[in-house]
């Protein structure tokens, strides 16, 4: 489980270290996607076997599951961590999400994000205002 915020410099070459409580979830390797809302979703290489796994016994159609794994698969890198702890942001993913010279390091249970300091800013407001919405609800049960 990955938990926590934190701010990391990306160097020159498109490098950012991650938490050593994250690497060590992460021994075998990492697959970096586009996140849904403008990041880059990391995973462990096991957890993204899993997720493979299940979206292959979903019950959608064919064309459906193509489009779906074009999305996921199409923009997927596998990298694993440098000799300091870092793993290369892809351009493309980079750009994706807008990081520039700094990323935020954000866990998110199952994976972590990496969000440019502005977007996750957005992100992080709008999260907090949803879940306190949420807990209200669950309180009026």
């Amino acid at each position: 489980m990955f938990f926590g915020e934190y701010s990391y410099k990306v160097d020159e070459k498109g490098r950012v270290p991650l938490p050593p409580k994250f690497r060590r979830e992460m021994k075998e390797g990492v697959i970096l996607t586009r996140g849904m809302e403008k990041c880059i979703a990391v995973y462990p290489a096991d957890e993204w076997k899993r997720l493979s796994d299940s979206l292959a016994a979903k019950a959608v159609t064919p064309a459906s599951l193509r489009k779906l794994n074009r999305a996921i698969f199409g923009s997927a890198f596998s990298t694993s961590f440098d000799g300091q702890g870092r793993i290369t942001l892809p351009w493309p993913l980079r750009n994706y999400a807008d990081i520039g010279d700094g990323a935020l390091v954000v866990g998110a249970n199952n994976c972590v994000e990496l969000w440019s300091e502005a977007a996750w800013k957005t992100e992080k407001a709008s999260a907090e205002k949803q879940a306190a919405q949420i807990i209200e609800n669950l309180g009026d049960q």
